[in-house]
């Protein structure tokens, strides 16, 4: 799915991983990795739009995460063992993607399809040394993929960054914001074209959150790439997304909107109390009894059986 100069779209289920030519005009130079989708399903779809794109056995210079998150990270380190490559990420992303600290659980209080689904995301750290490398705070490119700004986007996460091509704007936003509408149960499979805000169950700092989309609306983008959802272009999108970020605001209700999450080099320092969530309370007692249920029709059979061994039938 090539959708601009030198940039393809490669879809893992519900997130994008997109493999970008250092030189649009010369496939031969070389090409880089941005995320790696979910696990196991996210390699084997990568392998196949790289050979594809570049040819049998032409790994990548490298793999670039926008952030660590499961469904971001999940194919990455076995991507990476495969064709010998490093793994570039935020230096306040590393604590998540070295082991040393688990990300904030989801916040399913948010309300919406994502939220619902949330409960079942993990957010434990991974380990993806020793391929990791370090992008640090003061660095603005990355020697693997020249011509292209690296743009730190907190907010989704402490360490989130996106990528820009200073040429012609091509913007590669990972979760800063979606072009998409995740909250929808039928635009979660319909997919129509517009911009939204982070996935809202994982954001953690919502104000960081809506600078970083501020942010990234001054650059005046001429494609947007997300992590969720179709790119969009357009002449009018600089103005579009200037738009979207000046009425950008938090959920009205969850976890983080009122106090986030609070991190460092070293991880998570501080996470807000979880609120009541009775549609999570529900959720389990329902599953309790499904299993109880299913546990019941199991054994009952036996039970009558033994019975009528000893006692025959009545």
């Amino acid at each position: 799915m090539n959708i601009y100069a030198g940039i393809e779209r490669v879809p893992v289920a519900f997130v994008n991983a997109y493999l970008i030519d250092v030189d649009p005009a010369d496939r031969s130079l070389g090409w880089v990795l941005v995320d790696s989708g979910l696990t196991g399903i996210g390699a084997a779809l990568i392998e196949r739009a790289a050979t594809a794109r570049y040819g049998e056995n032409v790994p990548p210079l490298g793999i670039v995460l926008t952030h660590g998150h499961f469904d971001h990270a999940g194919s990455a380190l076995a991507l990476a063992r495969q064709w010998r490559v490093p793994i570039f990420a935020h230096t306040l992303e590393h604590p998540y993607l070295t082991g040393q600290s688990s990300y904030p659980p989801p916040d399913p209080t948010v309300g919406g399809a994502l939220a619902m689904l949330s409960r079942t995301f993990p957010y434990g750290a991974t380990d993806l040394r020793p391929h990791l490398m370090q992008i640090t705070a003061d660095e603005n490119e990355i020697s693997i993929l020249p011509g292209w700004r690296i743009v730190h986007t907190p907010g989704h996460t402490p360490g989130h960054l996106a990528l820009v091509r200073e040429r012609d704007g091509a913007l590669i936003a990972g979760d800063a914001l979606a072009t998409m509408d995740q909250q929808s149960w039928v635009k979660t499979v319909t997919m129509p074209q517009e911009l939204c805000g982070p996935p809202a169950p994982l954001t953690t700092d919502w104000l960081a959150a809506v600078e970083s989309v501020q942010l990234l609306a001054r650059l005046k983008p001429s494609m947007i790439a997300a992590g969720h959802g179709v790119p969009m272009t357009g002449a009018d999108l600089p103005a579009a997304l200037r738009a979207f970020a000046d009425r950008l605001t938090p959920p009205r209700t969850g976890r983080y909107i009122q106090e986030p999450v609070l991190a460092d080099e070293g991880g998570v320092v501080s996470v807000p109390p979880a609120p009541p969530d009775p549609v999570g309370v529900a959720l389990r007692a329902a599953a309790i009894g499904a299993v109880a249920g299913a546990v019941l029709v199991a054994f009952w059979p036996k039970r009558r059986t033994l019975h009528e061994r000893r006692y025959g039938r009545a």
